[in-house]
């Protein structure tokens, strides 16, 4: 068995963004030279996410909407995590609903994904250097 890390850095314009990135998952696979096994993605940073869901702007507003509803940015004050100084605990929540990580299948050396799903890099928080681990294991 193989095993294959790269490491994926990312920064983002605003504090949320979400960036398709199943091309660089998929050029890591490459590199690997794996054919048969699993991926790894995960989010290296407590208030960023990974995720796969549709590659569609609408729906990525309605994830913002939901999200904003579910756990909104302001007032600050309402999280005791801010009471330290910062001011991003609605970032850390938001990761946890998104999810840390996916594993997605290897198969032919492919992404053994279905036909409109995509991995996308969720931020919460950015407007800074952050990075996701892709590994990969299998022959």
């Amino acid at each position: 068995m193989k095993s294959f890390r790269k490491e994926l850095w990312f920064c983002t314009k605003g504090r949320r963004e979400f960036i398709n990135i199943t091309s660089h998952v998929e050029a890591a696979l490459a590199e690997s030279g794996i054919r048969e096994g699993l991926c790894l993605v995960n989010a290296m940073h407590i208030s960023a996410s990974v995720f796969i869901n549709d590659d569609e702007s609408g729906l990525h507003a309605d994830f913002e909407t939901w999200l904003e509803k579910l756990v909104p940015e302001k007032p600050h004050s309402q999280y005791a995590h801010n009471d330290t100084g910062e001011d991003n605990a609605d970032a850390h929540l938001k990761r946890t609903i998104m999810g840390r990580e996916v594993v997605v299948a290897v198969t032919n050396g492919a992404l053994d994904v279905g036909p409109w799903e995509q991995i996308f890099y969720g931020e919460f928080d950015g407007k800074r250097r952050k990075r996701v681990l892709v590994k990969i294991i299998g022959e």
